[in-house]
């Protein structure tokens, strides 16, 4: 049994990898690159909140970098004009704060249902910006958001940034602390230790910054994705991170804060992470067919799937063998105090960023609670994972809503 154990150990190499993760900086010389590049950023609307969309535009007229064009393109949305704030109110505000002089240049479209995709690419693939930035319309950013996210930039070889994703309504119930901490694995833990060797695989739709020459050789590919014949609308930000990959280094910069709202209600949750799953096995397959098999990508694929295996393997032997078996406690004993150690490990991630809406004592309290993360991730989020990989052709447009389901 050492073995194995040995062996999945050695598959979580990310965990201390991550901790190598520093903010990308500039020298004088770098500053003088990054300050001329022409920014456009891009924000997809589909039923969402009109107040978290006022708060994400809102946010992106205070950035202390200013960005040189914004693109609002709404998919479709069903207005409540009986809603005190509406789509109308927030374009007709929008459009008139960026009339003022200074201010970037703003257009907002309408267009039929077709899915984030094609709304991203309706204003993308003929915009000649140096950077593109996509945000989903929940997005808010920290007033350095955008100065941050393109430092990386001034080296030639980065294709793409990934900005850090944090909670927006991070005490709104139990499911929104716990999801505080289930993002941190992959936001500040596997992600941190990909963007130390340059291979990050999947950015975040709430925050990426991609080279705009990659962004509009896609188009007419990138919108028109299918999966065994079906539109494949969902895990554009992975879609982008490949093309990236393909074109040079992906990175992710800590120093790049957005938040997020996270879903509220556990259907809603889950329907978010089941969407995701099924994306993430679909990329893992374009992963596996197209990066070079001698690198990082493929083989971190290839480990993913043998510390699943792994952990599915275990508990059949302890079962099945006999000598094993009459030491279920003690291996359970064991794999709990590892899974225990292993998620205080993680989260101590939660203090690497200082937030002024939340005091000490609470985040000290969500850090206490870290085992329970793993103990969801464990019965919950594995097997919803199992299921998506088996149901990973269920693929739809927008996948989460047909209203909004998370107010700010």
């Amino acid at each position: 049994m050492a073995l194995p154990w040995l062996v999945s150990f050695l598959l979580l190499w990310w965990v201390p990898v991550s901790w190598l993760e520093r903010p990308r900086e500039t020298t004088p010389t770098d500053r003088r690159i990054v300050d001329v590049l022409t920014v456009t950023v891009q924000v997809p609307v589909y039923n969402e909140d009109p107040h978290a969309l006022r708060a994400c535009l809102h946010s992106i007229l205070r950035q202390s970098r200013p960005v040189q064009r914004i693109h609002v393109v709404d998919d479709g949305s069903v207005d409540d004009t009986g809603a005190p704030l509406t789509y109308s109110g927030v374009r007709t505000e929008f459009l008139a704060l960026t009339r003022a002089p200074g201010m970037p240049e703003a257009t907002w479209t309408r267009t039929p249902n077709r899915g984030k995709r094609h709304a991203q690419m309706t204003v993308l693939a003929d915009d000649d910006a140096d950077i593109f930035v996509t945000l989903d319309s929940d997005s808010v950013l920290d007033r350095e958001a955008i100065k941050e996210g393109l430092k990386p930039f001034a080296d030639s070889k980065v294709a793409s940034v990934a900005g850090q994703v944090l909670v927006l309504n991070h005490d709104a119930n139990p499911l929104t602390r716990m999801i505080n901490l289930l993002y941190l694995p992959f936001t500040r833990g596997l992600r941190s230790a990909q963007s130390v060797l340059g291979r990050v695989t999947i950015n975040s739709g709430t925050l990426a910054f991609y080279r705009a020459g990659i962004v509009r050789d896609a188009a007419g590919t990138y919108e028109n994705e299918t999966f065994r014949g079906r539109p494949m609308q969902m895990n554009d930000d992975s879609m982008l991170t490949f093309y990236s990959l393909l074109a040079g280094d992906t990175v992710h910069q800590p120093s790049s804060l957005v938040f997020t709202l996270a879903p509220e209600r556990p259907r809603h949750y889950l329907r978010q992470q089941l969407r995701w799953m099924r994306g993430t096995t679909v990329r893992h397959l374009w992963w596996l067919r197209y990066m070079p098999v001698g690198g990082i990508v493929f083989w971190t694929t290839v480990c993913e799937y043998v510390h699943m295996l792994l952990g599915l393997a275990i508990p059949v032997i302890v079962l099945v063998d006999d000598d094993l078996r009459g030491h279920v406690g003690t291996l359970l004993a064991s794999g709990l105090l590892i899974a225990t150690l292993m998620s205080y490990l993680m989260a101590l991630r939660l203090f690497t960023v200082q937030r002024s809406d939340m005091t000490t004592r609470q985040t000290l309290i969500l850090f206490a609670l870290a085992p329970l993360a793993a103990l969801w991730r464990t019965l919950i989020l594995r097997p919803l994972y199992l299921y998506a990989m088996a149901t990973c052709h269920r693929i739809n447009r927008w996948g989460t809503r047909n209203t909004v389901e998370v107010a700010l």
